[in-house]
């Protein structure tokens, strides 16, 4: 059972940076990586992902050129840079982690953009 724990959220001003930690409890090496967000009201959407080796991520069209995702498999840790964030991009951020047979997920940790 892999568990994932996300640090790093909290306020943010508009027209500011933040960046969402994920650490795993075992090796992320077999899993692709993904960041979702859940705003009040809303369901759950994907934002960014990143294959096993970190040499291809994809980017919502809508965060494209603000988040950028990044893994490190050495320390089991997979990153989540968000620049010129926006009141919109208020949410609760989740990892996951997927394969084939299993799928986890972190327990999410709250964002909020406001000035």
């Amino acid at each position: 059972q892999l568990q994932l724990v996300e640090s790093g959220g909290g306020l943010a001003q508009p027209g500011g940076s933040l960046r969402l930690s994920c650490a795993a409890s075992g090796s992320i090496l077999p899993y692709y990586i993904g960041w979702f967000r859940q705003a009040s009201g809303s369901e759950r959407e994907s934002i960014a992902c990143i294959s096993k080796s970190g040499g291809t991520t994809t980017v919502a069209s809508s965060e494209k050129g603000r988040f950028t995702i990044s893994r490190d498999n050495a320390k089991n840790t997979v990153a989540l840079q968000m620049n010129s964030v926006a009141p919109d991009d208020t949410a609760v951020y989740y990892c996951n982690a997927h394969e084939v047979d299993h799928d986890y997920w972190g327990q999410g940790i709250q964002v909020t953009v406001s000035s």
